[in-house]
């Protein structure tokens, strides 16, 4: 499918075919593609939890305010921001960089401090945006993707961060942007019209605000 026509076409769906099921592998596929989102100096802050076990499922459904759709999909996707993505990946993205011929070997160290210097410490306010941020573009691409590829999908965020990460052991760390229920439209599934969008002219400036 081009990439237009998955993103017109792409809708968030409630129902889901109990009958049929994503296998892993397909899912590893589609989250490689995601994986190809753009990110902050190539830091790549996010972590993914799939949950297609029907018993795990029916515990996350819990944690989502008993929403059908979670235990439906074929697999609901617990999406991660993981603000120490900068202490984790940083050395190997300039590794990368040096490696490609992006950068010398001796502007690594000069380098190295500008998501520091940026983003602030593990616990800020500005390095918790900076993970979000960068996760949601992961999560857009994943989506899109998921459509390319022939599945449905519904990104959620009508859950409990606290319960999603109790039950499912995600660090205090983290934080859970959204889930993303993952599946085929049940059959015979008719859907309205997409529902209303601002006019361009409401929120579009050009050069200023």
């Amino acid at each position: 499918m081009e990439v237009i026509n998955a993103i017109k076409d792409r809708r968030s769906i409630n129902f889901f075919d109990q009958e049929k099921t994503i296998p892993d592998e397909k899912i590893k596929e589609l989250i490689a593609l995601a994986s190809l989102a753009p990110s902050g100096m190539n830091l790549q802050p996010w972590e993914v939890v799939v949950v297609n076990d029907p018993a795990k499922k029916e515990i996350l459904k819990r944690c989502a305010f008993n929403q059908p759709k979670v235990s439906e999909a074929s697999a609901t996707l617990i999406i991660i921001a993981n603000p120490g993505a900068i202490e984790q990946n940083i050395d190997r993205v300039l590794k990368s960089w040096v490696e490609l011929g992006y950068m010398k070997e001796s502007d690594v160290e000069n380098t190295k401090s500008m998501p520091f210097a940026q983003h602030k410490d593990k616990d800020s306010i500005e390095r918790k945006l900076f993970a979000v941020k960068n996760t949601s573009l992961f999560a857009m691409n994943l989506m899109i993707a998921a459509k390319g590829m022939g599945f449905e999908s519904h990104p959620m965020d009508g859950f409990s961060e606290e319960k999603v990460k109790a039950n499912f052991n995600i660090p205090e760390d983290r934080i859970v942007p959204m889930l993303i229920a993952l599946g085929y439209a049940k059959p015979g599934l008719k859907l309205l019209p997409r529902a209303w969008r601002r006019n361009l002219e409401e929120y579009v400036k050009f050069n200023t605000f």
